[in-house]
């Protein structure tokens, strides 16, 4: 990381590992400080999912469930049969639903939009990423079964309980000079350069560059974004596996071990990613190692096939290894658009860390 800080790929990185519900080893970057924030992008997703496994195991929610028991509204255009498990796994059917950020302050826009969205596929038979559309619709769920707003709950339920001070479902202004911008790195490769490597060509998805620098604006900034919005530093995301390890954090417990080991039970695993033609290996919002191909999602090759996380769009990284006891967080504000230097990067210092046990 110092090297490719000092080569001028990226701008700033921090990285965290925790074991024993502690973190042991903390360390920033080059422009990162002790207290910046990075935005986490689509590591929020594991939070998000977090809070909503406390209805779960309270019987408040079950992924059996049809969506439109909760959100009548949701159920046009052939959403009706969806399930919130669905949700959950990214077998749901709409991936491609538009959605701007910023839309999530609107309650009114918020439910005109799930009516609009339309399915593409039958639920449930097949696997493809939902870049944000599904997270919305578990929030919208945890705040009718709640009665409070998302980011209220998760603030309540979940951040304080486990003292996470620096983590921020919307970034408050007071917070947003700590906020280290996003930054776009190096050159993108070309169809030519993938087609010489044998590898697939990423597919257009909403994740595009200008989306991406949006969270650099206020505005966005202080949505909340449940599938991708979350501030946070690599401190408090270790943490926050621990916890996901141990049901809580000191005294406090949060989730069972039941509910914790059924979260992290692979769903549909006869359903593979259509882009790396590879395991899906999705539980509830999480992904999960589970067999020698985990390393495409950004697991290192040296993590057992237990472990789970989510990663995020600029090379986030987030997991935790239960045969290990080891946590790990390594957020970034420099997006690099070389994709296979970013994957290779990821993979790399996930690797490294992987082998950071108690003893070695």
């Amino acid at each position: 990381m110092n090297r490719e800080i000092d080569e001028g790929l990226l701008p700033a990185a921090q990285i965290a590992i925790g074991l024993n519900k502690e973190i042991c080893f903390f360390k920033s970057f080059g422009d990162a400080k002790p207290q910046s924030l990075f935005c986490i992008f689509s590591a929020t997703k594991a939070i998000t999912s977090a809070a909503a496994w406390l209805l779960i195991q309270e019987e408040k929610l079950s992924e059996h469930d049809l969506v439109t028991d909760y959100i009548p509204e949701f159920g046009s255009n052939g959403k009706n049969a969806i399930t919130v498990g669905q949700l959950f796994t990214h077998t749901a059917g709409f991936p491609h639903a538009p959605f701007r950020p910023i839309e999530w302050k609107s309650k009114e826009e918020t439910l005109a939009r799930f009516a609009q969205w339309r399915i593409f596929w039958e639920p449930g038979s097949r696997f493809e990423y939902h870049p944000s559309s599904s997270m919305y619709v578990i929030a919208e769920i945890i705040e009718r079964i709640s009665q409070q707003s998302f980011a209220s709950f998760v603030k309540k339920r979940l951040l304080d309980p486990l003292k996470l001070k620096n983590t921020y479902v919307g970034l408050p202004s007071e917070e947003r000079t700590r906020a280290l911008p996003i930054k776009y790195c190096g050159s993108a490769l070309t169809e030519q350069d993938y087609k010489e490597m044998g590898l697939p060509v990423p597919p257009m998805t909403e994740v595009t560059e200008e989306a991406v620098l949006g969270f650099n604006e206020p505005d966005i900034q202080s949505t909340g974004i449940p599938g991708g919005g979350i501030f946070s530093d690599a401190s408090d995301i270790a943490l926050f596996y621990q916890a996901l390890l141990h049901g809580g954090l000191g005294e406090q417990s949060l989730w069972s071990m039941e509910m914790l080991d059924d979260a992290r039970r692979i769903r549909n695993q006869h359903l593979n990613d259509p882009v790396f033609k590879k395991a899906a290996n999705r539980g509830l919002g999480i992904i999960i190692s589970g067999d020698s191909d985990r390393n495409y999602r950004g697991f290192g090759k040296t993590n057992s096939a237990k472990a789970f996380g989510h990663n995020g769009a600029g090379g986030q990284l987030c997991w935790a290894d239960p045969e290990t006891g080891l946590s790990f967080s390594y957020l970034t504000s420099g997006h690099d658009r070389n994709a296979v230097r970013q994957g290779r990067r990821g993979v790399s210092i996930s690797s490294l860390a992987a082998q950071c046990k108690a003893g070695d």
